[in-house]
C-alpha cells in the first residue's frame, strides 16, 4: 500500500491538512481495498497550533517522513523566514534531507515555499496561490513560477495552488497511479469535480458577468453534449445568441481560457476516458472524442498529455501495472500502489 506522509507545521490550515486523508483515504480498488495510507506527523511529535482557535496533536514526528511512499506540505500562516527570507529552520532542513530519494514531494499553497526553500523547485517549474505567486518568484528567481495553472506536476515534484487546488493535485495523483476511472470514483465519493477547467486565471479578481442570461455556462453544457460533432467557434458563439467577438470575450473572462482552447480540453479528457474503458481503435476514440481522425488526435493529445494515445492506454488500461508513465521527464517511475 502506498504511503503517504503529511508534514503539519505551526500555523498549518486545517482545510488543505485535511485534504490528503480526505482524497487518497478514499481511493478503493475494485474489491474496496484501500489503495493509500494516510499518516499525519509534526516536526517534533508535538501538538501544533492551527491557523484557526484550535491545536492539532498528531501522533508522530518528522522521522515518518523517510519511511514514506509520497509527502505532502499544506500551507502553514507562519512559514517566518521561509516566506520572508528564503530561509529553512534547522529542524525543517534536516527533515526533509532525511527524506529518501525518489520520494514523490508535494507542496500545496505556500507549501510549495517550503520546497523551494529546501532547493527542491531550483530550475523546475511549480505553482503556489495566485496572490503569492510574484513574491515567490522574486524571492526564487530560478524556479519557473506559473500562477495561472491549478497544480504543475514536474515528475517528482508537484506543486499546487491554493485551498481547493489541493483537492484537484490530489485528484491528479490518484489518476496518474490508478487512472481516472478510480480518480472519479474518488470525486464523486468527496462530491467534487474529478477535473476543473481554466486554471487559477478563473479566480484571479475578474468582473463578474452581468447577468446570468449572458452566461456561457449553458453553451459549455450543450457543446458537452455534441462532442463527436464538428463545432466550430461561431457554433458555439451561435449557440450563446451571441457575437463571436463578444463570446470569445465573455468566455475568458468566466473560464479564463478561450472556447477552441476549453475544447480542445474537454475532447481529450474524453479521449482518455475511452482508452482507459474500452479497446476501441484510436480512430474510432478519435472520431468520438470530435477530433475526427486518429492523426488529429495523436497530434492533440501527444502535445496536451505528454505521450501518445496508443502509450497512453498501455500504461492506463491494464488492470494492473508495475509503474505509471511520468510525461513531463519522459521515464518510468516505480509506484507501490498495494
Amino acid at each position: 500500500m502506498h504511503h503517504v506522509g503529511v508534514l503539519a507545521l505551526d500555523g498549518v490550515v486545517p482545510f488543505e491538512l485535511g485534504i490528503p486523508g480526505r482524497v487518497f483515504g478514499a481511493a478503493r480498488d475494485g474489491d474496496g481495498n484501500r489503495l493509500y495510507t494516510v499518516t499525519t506527523c509534526s516536526l517534533d511529535g508535538r501538538p501544533v497550533r492551527a491557523d484557526a482557535d484550535y491545536g492539532l496533536s498528531v501522533a508522530h514526528d518528522a522521522s515518518l517522513l523517510a519511511r514514506v511512499d509520497t509527502v505532502v506540505i499544506p500551507p502553514s500562516q507562519a512559514l517566518g523566514p521561509i516566506r520572508e527570507e528564503g530561509r529553512l529552520p534547522a529542524a525543517l532542513h534536516d527533515c526533509l534531507a532525511a527524506i529518501r530519494p525518489g520520494t514523490r514531494i508535494v507542496g500545496i499553497c505556500t507549501g510549495t515555499y517550503v520546497l523551494a526553500a529546501a532547493g527542491l523547485l531550483d530550475h523546475r517549474p511549480a505553482t503556489t496561490h495566485w496572490r503569492e505567486a510574484d513574491r515567490m518568484q522574486r524571492m526564487f528567481t530560478t524556479t519557473r513560477i506559473d500562477p495561472g495553472v491549478l497544480f504543475v506536476d514536474d515528475g517528482d515534484v508537484l506543486t499546487s495552488a491554493g485551498v481547493a487546488a489541493g483537492i484537484d493535485l490530489c485528484l491528479h495523483i490518484v489518476r496518474r497511479d490508478h487512472g481516472s476511472r478510480i480518480a472519479n470514483e474518488v470525486a464523486r465519493s468527496c462530491v467534487v469535480p474529478p477535473w476543473r477547467d481554466g486554471g487559477q486565471a478563473q479566480y484571479i479578481e475578474r468582473p463578474v458577468p452581468d447577468s446570468a442570461a449572458s452566461s456561457t455556462t449553458p453553451t459549455q453544457a450543450w457543446a458537452l453534449e455534441h462532442l463527436t460533432e464538428r463545432l466550430t467557434l461561431s457554433d458555439l458563439a451561435a449557440h450563446a445568441n451571441m457575437s463571436v467577438r463578444t463570446f470569445t470575450r465573455r468566455f475568458r473572462d468566466e473560464v479564463g481560457t478561450t472556447p477552441v482552447q476549453w475544447l480542445t480540453r474537454q475532447r481529450i479528457d474524453h479521449a482518455r476516458h475511452l482508452l482507459e474503458t474500452t479497446d476501441w481503435p484510436v480512430d474510432r476514440v478519435a472520431h468520438q472524442a470530435g477530433f475526427g481522425t486518429g492523426v488529429s488526435l495523436r497530434q492533440h493529445f501527444q502535445a496536451a498529455v505528454g505521450v501518445t494515445p496508443r502509450a497512453y492506454r498501455r500504461t492506463f488500461r491494464p488492470v494492473a501495472t508495475a509503474g505509471v508513465v511520468d510525461t513531463t521527464r519522459g521515464r518510468n517511475r516505480s509506484t507501490n500502489p498495494g
